[in-house]
């Protein structure tokens, strides 16, 4: 930490973002979650390719042995949720498990790392103020990068459906699900009554799968930051312990994006 720098300064400079724009709707665009996120999906996408073309019926080695066990543990879990049969689903789940942990992940860096090589490079080559240069490097700790990737499950939740079940299939279900009546005009009355429940039940799934993957992110992010604060021997007992839960809270919260995904498109596609 800076030494003119106070400890609410601190925390505030590595909890701000990097924008597009200071103002106006693109001061919501953040580039540090933009550009982490995008390179962490081209390293999944280049290991995972790599090992694909390189992989081998005989003896495998350590890598594809940990990418083969990743993908197991996927397949099973598809298995045991999912009762449908798409080719989607697959890759999807496991897209969704390996980039969410490797954004997760990225806490696990000691907390001035990026910060500060994003200041130097500021500072040096484009002549900026270092202390108007921000770099937040944990890409699901921003509630735009989370809400991002549920509204892309919410879509997909409703593409599975109106192929499944058809468009009208899927219009009808708005209309006469989760309150059934006998006859048309007990349908229709409870119609508007089933649509907003049906849009409540819809709209809740992208919102829960946000919100609990930024607020668990979001609250080890600050944590580190506020351990980063103390003295440097408190500091090394501090961390330490809170890394190893952290690994844990890092995997956890992948895996239940991931199985909350495959849940909602197996209830997509089955019939009330």
């Amino acid at each position: 930490m800076a030494a003119e720098q106070s400890a609410t300064d601190y925390i505030v400079h590595h909890l701000t973002h990097w924008r597009a724009h200071t103002e106006g709707f693109w001061s919501g665009f953040h580039l540090d979650t933009f550009w982490v996120a995008l390179i962490l999906g081209f390293l999944f996408a280049g290991v995972f390719g790599y090992v694909a073309r390189q992989a081998t019926s005989g003896v495998p080695g350590r890598l594809q042995n940990f990418i083969e066990l990743i993908v197991e543990m996927v397949d099973t879990q598809i298995k045991d949720a999912f009762h449908g049969k798409s080719k989607v689903i697959g890759p999807l789940a496991l897209t969704i498990f390996v980039w969410v942990f490797l954004m997760n992940a990225m806490d696990f860096l000691p907390v001035d790392l990026l910060p500060m090589a994003a200041q130097a490079v500021g500072h040096y080559v484009f002549g900026a103020d270092p202390h108007h240069v921000y770099m937040r490097v944990v890409p699901t700790a921003d509630v735009n990068m989370t809400f991002a990737l549920s509204l892309s499950v919410l879509i997909v939740i409703i593409g599975f459906s109106i192929k499944a079940k058809g468009l009208f299939g899927w219009i009808k279900e708005l209309m006469t699900a989760p309150f059934h009546a006998s006859g048309l005009v007990g349908t229709i009355i409870l119609a508007p009554i089933n649509f907003v429940f049906q849009l409540i039940e819809l709209f809740a799934k992208p919102i829960s799968l946000s919100l609990r993957l930024f607020g668990n992110m979001y609250a080890g992010e600050l944590i580190f930051i506020l351990i980063a604060l103390l003295p440097w021997w408190i500091n090394w007992v501090l961390g330490a312990p809170w890394a190893i839960f952290h690994i844990l809270v890092v995997t956890l919260q992948a895996f239940v994006f991931m199985m909350l995904t495959i849940v909602y498109l197996s209830m997509a596609v089955e019939d009330h």
